[in-house]
């Protein structure tokens, strides 16, 4: 079953997944693609075209802009924003006013597991990778390795966190989640979980 609040303004040309959930004054515009289980906050903003993978979390006030892409299980803070224009500006260089046609949209892309924490904002197009974490009110300028926690302006990896959420602790050359157990090897810039 799908919940739409009454306040919410939802497309009819989105495509909305059994099991979701769409809040008081939220919007999902049209073209749109929610996955199953995805929860939309009050006020949040899902522009055309965006596709969220199923069970993402889109909290309150976030701002998610066209064409970004968010894999399964992403979730999206309070008043996040995605960005979508590289040089924005509202007119031409002759003065006239910005049209459809005048913009080339770039999207940000968040990869499975993914946290975006309140207020953070990723400026297009930049690639949030598997199970990293951006803290609260960080601004991310550059892509982000899978298993990366990110903090700052502009965001630096700081640490690296497990599919628990929690940072990793350095064990013999890997590191070790503290609440599963789970290892993980440095590979290529980034981390991925090696078995035991």
């Amino acid at each position: 079953m799908i919940s739409v609040e009454a306040s919410a303004d939802v497309s009819e040309d989105a495509a909305i997944g059994q099991g979701a959930k769409i809040w008081h004054l939220a919007q999902v515009r049209e073209g749109a693609s929610l996955g199953e289980n995805c929860i939309i906050g009050r006020g949040a903003y899902i522009g055309p075209g965006v596709k969220l993978g199923d069970n993402c979390k889109v909290q309150n006030y976030a701002l998610v802009y066209e064409p970004a892409v968010l894999g399964v299980g992403v979730f999206i803070g309070p008043a996040v924003v995605l960005t979508n224009d590289v040089f924005p500006r509202a007119i031409t260089s002759d003065g006239t006013l910005k049209t459809e046609d005048d913009w080339d949209k770039v999207g940000v892309t968040i990869n499975a597991g993914a946290a975006i924490g309140a207020r953070a904002v990723c400026i297009a197009p930049v690639t949030i990778g598997s199970w990293a974490t951006v803290a609260a009110g960080a601004v991310v300028t550059r892509d982000v390795p899978d298993f990366a926690l990110v903090a700052g302006v502009p965001a630096k990896r700081i640490g690296w966190v497990g599919k628990a959420g929690l940072p990793l602790r350095a064990d013999n050359g890997t590191w070790v989640c503290p609440q599963t157990g789970s290892r993980y090897g440095e590979h290529d810039g980034g981390l991925r979980e090696v078995s035991d």
